[in-house]
This record gives structure tokens, C-alpha cells and sequence, in this order.
């Protein structure tokens, strides 16, 4: 068992247990092996088609590269565009059972994977986010409309496993998404960037849902190290637009983890 899968098992049993009375115990991907509500219903040998995130990969966006590279470089993407954050990093390619499990968790409401989804990121990115004086994890919001119809936010619920594990509070209430954007999986480079571009806005710093009145100063980050989390990282559009509310706040650093990496074909 992986440490990741182990932490996100901290959460209530009772959980665990009714799943297992509602679901089979067999993977939900290739429905021919065991796997219960502890492995978020996913079995060794789905879990064994993951394929991590491994060097060599740019060192701003983590956007990997196939063959061998030895030494440290960023990419030119990144060199077209202006980062708001320090770094961006993914647990696994988002391919295979990591990309069904994904769309099927956000899409389907099929939460009983996010033990799965939730443990590749901790087993990722707790080893470098360890230690390293992170103050928040600031999860990329939904916008209400969409969260009505998912009835959660994956981002969050990925995040809050990650922020447990550091020993550091989930803050939902510092930047709200203001305005309803089209799918970004449909889109070029150029038109998530746009997409997302005034899509969010700095929270009042009160925990309350909705976003602070022009009449507000917004909250002050001065000096915060803030962790970003999504579900898919593909361009870092969407986390980049979020990255740049927290560096508006006064965030010192800001970096961005995501279960998933995709990227555009």
C-alpha cells in the first residue's frame, strides 16, 4: 500500500463501510479484479497502467519530455507566457485508468475513486511540499452554478487530504470563480488563457460563499506560501489566472499541484 492511499484512509470508516455495502468489490475500471471502498475501487493491476510523472520535465509548468535530458530546463511555452506561479507539478499522466477515473470522479460523481485520485497526489507531492514552510492550500474553485450540478468540487476534495497531511488549513473563501467559462477542453492555448482570463476574483477574507462587494478591500496575503491544487493540469491556464488573485493578495510563492497531467494534442 502506498503512503498516499494510507492518508487519504484516514477518513471516516463508516465511509468505507457503506460503500462497501452499495458497491462490489471489484475494480470499477476493469470490473475483473478485487478492489474495495479502501482502494477507491480501483485494483493492483489498473493501478499498475499509472504512469507517474517522472524527469525529464519543464521546471516552471512540469510539462514532461520524452528521451533523456539531463540537465534542468523550461520550456518555451513557458516562455511565451506570463507565470504567476513558481513551479507546477502533476502526480500522473493523465492517460489510461488516471484519465477515466478522473472524468468518471468529476463528470459521473463517481466519488468512491477519490481515494485513488486523492492518494497519487499525496504520494506525489507531500515529499516536496514537506518541510518546505507552505502556510495554505487555496483549491482552484468551481463556479456555483457548476458546483450545484456536480454537487461538489473535486478540487477541493483532492486538496483537503493534502492540506491535512502537511498540517496546514484549506482556504475555499479567498478566491471565488465570478464568472460561468465554457469547457477548456475543447480549446487551443490561447483561448483557455482567454477563457479564464477575469474568471476569478480575490475573496473578502470572511468564510462565506460569495465574492467581496467592490465597497471591500480584498484579503491580504502578505507573505503567504500558498499550494494550488487542481484535479487536470493542462496548459496551467486556469491555475495561472488563480495564481495571479493570490500574488494580487500579496502571496510570496505560490506553486500548483494536480493529480493529473494532460496536455494538448
Amino acid at each position: 500500500m502506498n503512503s498516499g492511499l494510507q492518508l487519504v484512509r484516514q477518513g471516516p470508516r463508516w465511509v468505507e463501510a457503506v460503500l462497501g455495502l452499495l458497491y462490489p468489490g471489484v475494480c470499477h475500471l476493469c470490473r475483473d479484479e478485487p478492489a474495495g471502498p479502501a482502494d477507491g475501487y480501483v485494483g493492483a493491476e489498473c493501478r499498475a497502467r499509472v504512469h507517474a510523472v517522472r524527469a525529464p520535465f519543464c521546471q516552471r509548468c512540469g510539462l514532461p519530455y520524452p528521451g533523456e535530458i539531463s540537465h534542468t530546463f523550461s520550456c518555451a511555452n513557458c516562455a511565451e507566457v506570463e507565470l504567476h506561479f513558481e513551479t507546477a507539478r502533476a502526480a500522473a499522466i493523465a492517460d489510461g485508468p488516471v484519465l477515466e477515473a478522473v472524468h468518471r470522479y468529476k463528470y459521473s460523481d463517481a466519488r468512491w475513486f477519490h481515494p485513488f485520485l486523492a492518494g497519487l497526489l499525496c504520494e506525489a507531492a507531500l515529499p516536496e511540499l514537506r518541510d518546505a514552510g507552505w502556510s495554505m492550500v487555496v483549491p482552484v474553485p468551481l463556479h456555483a452554478v457548476k458546483r450545484r450540478e456536480r454537487g461538489f468540487n473535486q478540487a477541493e476534495a483532492l486538496a483537503r487530504p493534502l492540506a491535512r497531511a502537511l498540517g496546514i488549513p484549506v482556504r475555499t473563501e479567498l478566491v471565488h470563480r465570478v464568472a460561468p467559462t465554457h469547457t477548456q477542453t475543447t480549446l487551443s492555448r490561447e483561448q483557455r488563457a482567454e477563457n479564464v482570463s477575469r474568471a476569478f476574483r480575490a475573496g473578502s477574507g470572511r468564510r462565506r460563499p460569495f465574492p467581496w462587494s467592490p465597497h471591500e478591500s480584498p484579503p491580504r496575503l502578505d507573505g503567504a506560501s500558498v499550494i494550488v491544487v487542481d484535479d487536470v493540469l493542462t496548459t496551467g491556464a486556469t491555475a495561472n489566472a488563480v495564481a495571479r488573485e493570490l500574488r494580487r493578495m500579496g502571496a510570496q510563492r505560490v506553486c500548483v499541484w494536480s493529480t493529473a497531467r494532460a496536455t494538448l494534442t
